[in-house]
């Protein structure tokens, strides 16, 4: 096939329109299948349907003809196949969409979450869609003529394109003005216009003034009649889920040692966002999520700093999942996912040794509080399986691919749970530290970042937008221990009536800073979990 396409050259616009359709009926079978299941595939919805398709081919040709040129047909071609073919994996697989926030989060993404996400059909995606295709291109000749009549034929062809777009739109009028009105996921699953305008919005998020500094904000920040040291462990958790906690009423028991622990588990607390890039700086901003963007946090001091600014707390962010999404870039802070630092390392870094040495640290800042901050590799998928030691595997049969079609729902879901009871051991033993600090007043704050689908109307994993996201993605799991220090100064009777109160990753910022007792214009008592609980 390939000597013979040696043989026959294309012009620019047969080479994008031949693309276009092939792009529109093999990498959009996520989308189809979406719509189908709004609109049956049967009488009127048969032409609906296929005008779709022709929307789909007009639109993709549109872009190609309008950036193609005798040194950019061949690379935009081949480059739109390759990240098409892994986008369509990722939709027709895990059910996810390809949103900035979601290119955010796999550029952020280390090489060892990566490849939890690498098998054989993944590579046969990228074999078959991604690389064939594009050697295909590669290989064909294009047949150049003169720059006037490119230009003439460019104009022409665009032209045609978007008439035909419009005339398809103004034949089927009252179905698409439905379908824009009420239906506008299913435009997120257009392969490859989605992805393309979602890399656009990222890149125009990035843009950076070189000369624009971080704005600082809580400066005024200070702890006043703090005779007893305060020691607080922030856990920042991974994908856990509040209805899988038995904490929270769970059928199995997943928080066997936290439930001897007396807890005070927030059953209704809810994230910012779906994904880590989004919710971790989004959670330890002084920003709600109504008024968060990912700009105005990179560009704005968080509760960290206004900690920091008291010049009283010492402060350690401990990391085992990615990174700290920029939140402690001014803070110090040590990556746990290297066994040059994590002793608990054998091919799987574990979050229980994040603990080790913390003692070390607070002894160095006998006359100031602290703030140590662990993030988790927690329920970190798709591979649940990975994420705790064979000790901790009740539940079974377990899951163990990424390929999820082909385990049943039951046993992706008890490798997950089995995650969860390794974390309840890992927070178990956070709680034992904080334990040992008899003459401090010592508390134990656990947040998720987001929750996880496991395979509820075919939804895996997490990072859908949050206006369509499922409970399972963004109903968290979170709890607060505190001792017998923290107890004299907050009424537990009051503290526990809140723990079936709708909460939200809005209260972090100002409920740290509630429990270091800082006096700041920044502090918003409305949104700190103890306010109204302390004697």
């Amino acid at each position: 096939m390939i000597k013979r396409l040696k043989t026959y050259s294309f012009t620019q616009e047969q080479l994008i329109l031949l693309t276009s359709i092939w792009i529109t009926l093999l990498y959009n079978s996520a989308m189809f299948a979406h719509i189908v299941k709004v609109y049956s595939f049967s009488g009127w919805n048969i032409l609906y349907i296929i005008s779709i398709a022709i929307i789909q081919t007009t639109i993709t040709a549109l872009f190609f003809t309008l950036l193609a040129s005798k040194f950019t047909t061949k690379p935009l071609l081949i480059i739109t196949l390759i990240i098409s073919s892994f986008t369509a994996y990722f939709m027709n697989n895990y059910n996810v969409l390809i949103d900035e926030n979601m290119i955010r989060n796999a550029i952020q993404t280390n090489i060892d979450e990566s490849l939890d996400l690498f098998n054989i059909k993944l590579l046969a995606y990228f074999l078959i869609l991604g690389l064939l295709p594009s050697y295909i291109i590669y290989k064909t000749p294009i047949r150049y003529r003169s720059l006037r009549v490119e230009i003439f034929d460019k104009v022409k062809k665009s032209i045609i394109f978007i008439v035909l777009t419009l005339v398809v739109v103004a034949m089927f009028g009252k179905f698409y003005s439905s379908f824009f009105r009420e239906h506008k996921v299913l435009r997120f699953y257009s392969n490859p216009s989605f992805w393309i305008d979602s890399t656009r919005v990222y890149i125009g998020q990035n843009m950076e003034d070189k000369n624009r500094r971080v704005k600082s904000i809580g400066l005024d920040a200070k702890i006043e009649d703090n005779t007893t040291r305060k020691i607080v462990f922030m856990v920042v958790g991974e994908a856990s889920r509040a209805d899988h906690f038995s904490l929270n009423g769970y059928k199995r028991d997943t928080n066997p040692q936290l439930e001897k622990e007396n807890v005070i588990d927030f059953s209704q607390m809810y994230s910012c966002g779906t994904s880590t890039a989004y919710s971790v700086p989004c959670m330890f901003s002084i920003y709600n999520r109504s008024d968060y963007s990912y700009q105005k946090a990179k560009w704005t001091e968080n509760v960290l700093d206004v900690l920091k600014h008291t010049k009283r707390v010492a402060i350690l962010w401990r990391d085992n999942n990615s990174d700290s999404k920029g939140v402690a870039v001014r803070v110090p802070y040590q990556n746990f996912k290297t066994s040059k630092n994590n002793t608990k390392c054998n091919g799987e870094c574990r979050d229980i040794g994040m603990l080790e040495g913390l003692k070390k640290f607070i002894a160095k800042y006998p006359n100031k509080n602290i703030l140590i901050v662990l993030h988790q590799m927690g329920n970190h998928g798709p591979e649940y399986y990975k994420r705790y030691t064979n000790s901790f595997e009740k539940f079974k049969p377990v899951c163990k691919s990424n390929q999820f079609e082909e385990c049943t729902e039951q046993s992706i879901i008890n490798a997950y749970d089995n995650a969860l009871l390794y974390s309840d051991n890992f927070l178990a033993k956070t709680i034992d530290l904080a334990k040992s600090y008899k003459k401090s007043d010592t508390a134990v704050l656990y947040m998720s970042d987001h929750g996880e689908s496991l395979g509820e109307h075919g939804i895996y994993l997490h990072g859908l937008p949050y206006f369509i996201a499922p409970e399972a993605q963004i109903h968290i799991g979170s709890f607060l221990w505190l001792n017998q220090g923290y107890k004299k100064i907050v009424n537990i009777d009051k503290l526990y009536k809140k723990r079936d109160k709708h909460l939200s990753q809005d209260y972090l910022f100002h409920t740290l800073l509630g429990l270091f007792d800082v006096k700041t214009k920044v502090y918003n008592p409305k949104l700190d979990i103890l306010n109204g609980t302390k004697r």
